[in-house]
């Protein structure tokens, strides 16, 4: 175990799995968790830009490599963790102890399991005050919801980002739990949405950029009823919507306002 980063919390105790051997490779959300053979998890969140990778980075991309596992047995022979944006992290724990990862001790259920039924995220809506938008990026209710497919499930469900998360009804619940699935699945068929930095583990860039309806159109017009979108901040996060198909809810005085000329177009360069 090499660590190329500077040490910090983002970090934690890499050097704990020296000698010991990697069980399996599970998912929880964003987070990769990497069962290892001496009681400890490898815990891996890729950010924005992060990637696990067999092959070397290559020189354009080596400066943005932040730890090596070197391996032992057959290959491959090491694990490059790279990130560019340094939104990820690379630690290790004692299994099952995430004091120190609150967001992964709470995660709600996975969108694309079975347990992800209206009736459970209903229940979990009814739980929050919280502007939707907030509310699933914490997730809470559901596990591994980010700022871009936030948007876009808003978008296609026809709720508001502000909208309390317990005032949905349960016909708005039921279309924005239908609305996450469809766009995590035609995500993962596209690879992911790459804006920048982001590449999957084969080094190719995501494909779901051409089909976002919402995120990064504030001033387009609405592909549904052409009205301009808008953008606004909810949760210190940049959001877009359609002050049409997306009507505010009474009650609610968020911050909302076109962008100086055109806000960030998604350019060829992940959620």
């Amino acid at each position: 175990m090499i660590l190329l980063a500077p040490v910090g919390p983002k970090y934690r105790d890499v050097q704990r799995a020296q000698g010991q051997r990697i069980e399996a490779v599970l998912r929880r959300g964003k987070f990769l968790i990497l069962p290892l053979s001496g009681g400890d998890e490898a815990i891996v969140h890729l950010g924005m830009t992060g990637v696990v990778t067999t092959e070397w980075p290559g020189d354009r991309q080596a400066a943005h490599e932040r730890v090596r596992l070197e391996l032992s047995g057959a290959p491959p022979s090491c694990l490059h963790f790279v990130d560019p944006r340094r939104f990820g992290r690379f630690l290790v724990v004692s299994a099952g102890r995430y004091d120190g990862l609150p967001t992964l001790a709470a995660l709600g259920p996975e969108p694309l399991d079975d347990g992800f039924t209206d009736e459970v995220f209903l229940a979990a809506l009814r739980r929050s005050r919280m502007a939707i938008k907030t509310y699933l990026l914490s997730q809470r209710p559901v596990a591994g919801v980010g700022n871009i497919y936030a948007d876009e499930a808003l978008w296609r469900a026809r709720v508001h980002p502000e909208t309390p998360a317990a005032a949905l009804s349960p016909r708005r619940a039921r279309e924005l739990r239908s609305a996450i699935r469809a766009v995590l699945a035609a995500s993962i068929q596209a690879q992911g949405t790459t804006l920048n930095d982001y590449r999957t583990v084969n080094g190719e860039v995501g494909a779901y950029l051409d089909q976002l309806d919402a995120y990064g159109h504030a001033e387009d017009p609405c592909p549904r009823c052409g009205t301009s979108l808008r953008r606004s901040v909810v949760g210190q996060r940049g959001t877009v919507h359609c002050p049409r198909c997306q009507p505010r809810p009474r009650g609610t005085a968020g911050r909302v306002g076109r962008t100086s000329g055109r806000a960030r177009r998604p350019s060829r360069g992940v959620a």
